[in-house]
């Protein structure tokens, strides 16, 4: 699928120091001693034993990963759109192939690819390009479906910035189409929201496309 034949239509409407802030909160969200234990109950629902040398530290290691891959659930992506700036800039501002890693929360397995994000500033209120990334990241990592993550990201967006437009586009592999049922490895999942007069002017629209395409 080329990013020009996707068909648009209106979805329903960290900062490292936000991440060391959440270090409490993700005490509260995860309990290792349960993941733990389930981790050990599949091994042994598999027929594996959990106690042979290669799989003793394995339950650990996973809580441990969790916290890592999952760090999303215990803060607020938007806080990281809290601060922003005024400049004399109200032309469309976008942040390319931003790296992406997640979760599908169907299979939990990764998938993996780009985003793209496009706004357009309102009286000059812009933020950080870093910023941007950290929202896709906050929002990704956590256990997703595609499309919610790209609207997610769109209306946190469009709310904090109080953007006049907004256009997310991501492009992910997923492993479970590459690993395991239909197989079919290098497939890419499109997903775009579009928000504002990124939605109403096809112009506008096809001029932010074009940009991510280029």
């Amino acid at each position: 699928m080329q990013l020009a034949d996707i068909q648009v239509k209106e979805c329903p409407q960290v900062d490292h120091r936000i991440r060391h802030s959440a270090k409490g909160e993700i005490e509260r969200v995860f309990d290792d001693a349960k993941i733990e234990h389930a981790v050990r109950m599949i091994l042994e629902a598999i027929g594996e034993d959990p106690d042979r040398e290669g799989l003793q530290e394995t339950p650990a290691r996973v809580a441990r990963m969790y916290r890592e891959i999952f760090y999303g659930l215990a803060e607020d992506p938007e806080l990281h759109l809290a601060k922003t700036f005024s400049e004399d800039h109200d032309e469309m501002v976008i942040v390319k192939d931003i790296p992406l890693y997640s979760v599908c929360e169907h299979h939990l397995l990764p998938f993996y690819g780009k985003a793209h994000v496009a706004y357009i500033p309102r009286k000059g209120n812009v933020t950080g390009l870093s910023k941007l990334a950290r929202v896709v990241d906050g929002f990704a990592r956590r256990p997703q479906l595609q499309e919610r993550l790209t609207s997610q990201i769109a209306d946190s967006i469009m709310k904090r910035l109080k953007a006049h437009g907004v256009l997310v586009v991501i492009e992910a592999e997923h492993m479970c189409m590459t690993f395991r049922g239909v197989k079919k490895p290098g497939s890419k999942t499109v997903t775009s929201a579009v928000r504002g007069v990124l939605h109403k002017h096809q112009a506008t629209r096809a001029e932010a496309f074009a940009l991510i395409k280029d």
